[in-house]
């Protein structure tokens, strides 16, 4: 799907260099004479970027651009000379000013995060992630409605792009809408458009998501955050591929592929009365299940990387390499935002890291929910946090369990025979150590995953290891 840019107003020879460097890579422009037109563009058209001419009333575009609660991004394009009305203009919310004639340079850095939006799979290097998206891909080619669920931040956005992609609408547009962003009042107008009149504040006719994403895909994001009443009229859409324009005479009819993502317990939430049960059914043809960054060990350094690497790009930086010991301290990490929060680390740590050219450990600024959840993991199949005797008692029977198991000793499940004689002598401090060195060595020095598998929290075992170093029982390194 090609990024979508509008020109409005005489740019000049500056109009001919958009349309050259949008064309050089691979990017549409439609150019508009006036303000009047260009809004009602925006109003009916996916458009991306709004490129607008400093010679034109910035003031009464911003006015009718706030009136219709548009949210496209809009540069202000022109001579340098005109910088001071580019500034009024950019306090009114343009998000640049671009000088004429058009820098390369400066047109990538503008359009870098449409291109990425647009063009960027999902970055990956876990089995589990691997099989989702092969699950993902075979589902893409029919048109059945689906249902993304998930922690906040685990990537459904993405994942929804990469159906998209996959899909037989792949050349159609992929048209998103947050539910739980829109007033409620306002998601009506915003899901199926209005007429000119409709309500007040609706002073032009406007398309709606739903005829919008005509011969693509709809996604609607945090689909669980919708009103009861709209409820309905959505499922009518679904169901019969048929809208209701606010104000308008007559229904129209879509041709949409639907994905819906949540991040609640939705049958939950319909047990509650908060979703409608019919719905829900009709969402949940096919169900995929994101899993949360801690859970997919093996996808946290490939993100990582890339997310170093956008930053590193964005703020003039060559090359930028993540150390061995920050790697370890991104694994390590609990990750209660996910993805999102792992971007936002490594958007800080390339700030962080100055002139050089590795992240360290000092760069990787771990977030305090993060940090908590982390002291707070509880071991699996627990419903309330270990007691240190618990905890203790905890070792004591893994370790024992291990050795006698390593030994043959074990008759049966759950009786034991004599300990091995490799335990009689020694102390059970000695015989929790060598297991819980021998469980992170299994585990390659992940903390997490060892933790889990002796059964406590990872604060335990670091506070384990800890008094191992200061009794001089493991190495301080």
């Amino acid at each position: 799907m090609q990024v979508q840019l509008l020109i409005i107003g005489d740019l000049k020879s500056g109009k001919t260099d958009l349309i050259k460097q949008a064309q050089s890579r691979n990017m549409n422009t439609v150019i508009v004479d006036d303000i009047d037109t260009g809004i009602d563009t925006i109003c009916n058209s996916r458009i991306d970027m709004v490129f607008l001419s400093v010679e034109e009333d910035a003031g009464n575009f911003f006015a009718q651009y706030t009136e219709s609660r548009l949210n496209t991004p809009v540069v202000i394009a022109g001579p340098t000379s005109k910088m001071k009305d580019a500034v009024k203009a950019i306090r009114m919310g343009a998000i640049e000013y671009l000088s004429v004639p058009i820098d390369a340079d400066a047109f990538d850095t503008l359009t870098s995060t449409l291109e990425v939006a647009q063009s960027t799979g999902p970055v990956y290097g876990d089995d589990k992630t691997a099989d989702l998206l092969q699950m993902a891909k075979q589902f893409a080619a029919s048109d059945a409605t689906v249902l993304l669920r998930g922690e906040s931040g685990t990537g459904k956005e993405v994942m929804s792009k990469f159906i998209h992609q996959n899909s037989t609408r792949k050349d159609g547009p992929f048209i998103s809408v947050n539910c739980a962003a829109i007033p409620e009042n306002l998601l009506e107008s915003e899901l199926f458009g209005h007429e000119k009149g409709a309500f007040s504040g609706a002073l032009q006719k406007r398309l709606g998501k739903f005829e919008q994403a005509n011969g693509g895909t709809l996604l609607l994001d945090e689909i669980s955050e919708m009103d009861l009443n709209l409820q309905s009229k959505l499922l009518r859409a679904i169901q019969e591929r048929i809208i209701d324009p606010v104000g308008a005479d007559k229904p129209v009819e879509v041709d949409i592929r639907l994905i819906a993502t949540t991040n609640r317990d939705l049958e939950e939430y319909v047990a509650e009365g908060n979703f409608r049960e019919d719905l829900y059914f009709r969402l949940n043809v096919i169900a995929l299940d994101l899993l949360p960054l801690r859970e997919r060990i093996g996808d946290i350094i490939p993100l990582a990387q890339f997310f170093a690497d956008k930053y590193a790009k964005q703020n003039g930086k060559a090359e930028v390499n993540i150390s061995t010991d920050a790697a370890q301290k991104l694994i390590d990490c609990y990750w209660k935002g996910n993805v999102r929060e792992l971007e936002n680390t490594l958007h800080r740590a390339v700030l962080m890291m100055g002139t050089g050219t590795d992240i360290l450990p000092e760069h990787i600024i771990i977030s305090p929910m993060s940090l908590k959840a982390m002291g707070e993991q509880k071991p699996k199949n627990t419903d309330e946090v270990l007691s240190g005797a618990q905890v203790q008692a905890n070792i004591n029977r893994a370790a024992a369990g291990a050795y006698a198991a390593a030994a043959s000793g074990y008759e049966t499940a759950g009786n034991m025979q004599a300990a091995s004689p490799a335990m009689i002598g020694r102390t059970v401090q000695d015989v929790e150590r060598e297991l819980i060195l021998s469980t992170l060595d299994y585990c390659k020095g992940n903390r997490t995953h060892a933790a889990n598998i002796l059964g406590i929290s990872i604060r335990t075992l670091r506070n384990k290891l800890n008094t191992y170093k200061e009794e001089g029982l493991i190495s301080a390194s």
